[in-house]
């Protein structure tokens, strides 16, 4: 029986590889830059742009599929998964890297269908490396096939988290706080490349164990989900229930001894959920 969905996922990589070369042009060029929520939560012409060009193609191809973007939810949008195909996209994942001249900025794009992952694309433009993974089929970075690592012990690990976009000093102490917790289990070390797909990434690839977040969104880990899970990784939230795509916390682990244990030590607080209703202005 073919796969319903492989015209989309194959719509999806070609788009990826289009959108990364438009990262990649607008990274030696001049950039105009606009704050959302607060000065260190950017936007820029190219996430628009990108956007733009994801939204249209799809609409034109699968008329019928919902969509959950960045920036259209930054514009105003709802942000609500529904029963509907849906396309969950992040068009530039790591915009203050891009703005810096960083280099690790992906292009995220998750799809959904009753609710569930079915597909996740994730491409590390400036690196050229495109992650892919179908429900049930494996995952992939350039054809080649992930594995997640199979270190058990915690202390033989390094784990990649980030410091995310919220200033408020309490919630920033409480990072602080889990972090020193765990560095402090003693791990090997503490990394994070600025983009939470990426991190998603590597832990598939093996070579981080696990990666934890408070503060993102699910444009930012939907894609990277079916990655992890497909190259034998495990999901959950912070305080060690299932994963919520909506709820703006995530541990992905290479398996569960690791991930109960990050568990155990992180400060964990509650942010504003994705699918929160919108208040009136």
């Amino acid at each position: 029986m073919p796969d319903p969905w492989q015209d989309a996922m194959d719509h999806a990589v070609a788009l990826a590889r289009k959108a990364g070369s438009m990262v990649r042009d607008a990274v030696q060029n001049e950039m105009t830059i606009t704050c959302k929520s607060s000065s260190v939560d950017l936007v820029t012409k190219t996430d628009q742009k990108v956007e733009k060009l994801i939204i249209e193609s799809v609409k034109e191809k699968f008329p019928k599929h919902s969509f959950i973007g960045e920036e259209s939810v930054a514009a105003g949008e709802t942000c609500v998964l529904t029963d509907d195909p849906t396309w969950i996209v992040d068009p530039v994942d790591g915009t203050t890297n891009f703005v810096h001249g960083y280099p690790f900025v992906a292009i995220s794009i998750g799809f959904a269908v009753n609710r569930k992952m079915e597909f996740g694309v994730v491409y590390s433009c400036i690196e050229d490396k495109m992650y892919t993974a179908r429900k049930g089929k494996g995952a992939f970075c350039n054809g080649q096939t992930l594995q997640v690592s199979d270190q058990k012990d915690i202390s033989q690990s390094i784990i990649a988290t980030e410091f995310g976009s919220n200033r408020d000093a309490e919630v920033v102490d409480k990072i602080f706080s889990s972090m020193r917790k765990i560095l402090c289990l003693p791990i090997h070390g503490m990394r994070g490349v600025g983009t939470a797909a990426t991190n998603m990434c590597l832990v598939a690839s093996g070579c981080v164990e696990a990666y934890y977040e408070i503060g993102i969104h699910c444009w930012d880990i939907a894609a990277g989900a079916v990655i992890v899970t497909e190259a034998g990784g495990v999901l959950m939230d912070v305080e060690g229930g299932p994963l919520d795509l909506m709820s703006r916390r995530v541990i992905a682990a290479n398996n569960r001894n690791i991930a109960e244990r990050i568990v155990k030590e992180i400060d964990a607080f509650t942010p504003l959920r994705d699918d929160a209703p919108i208040e009136p202005k």
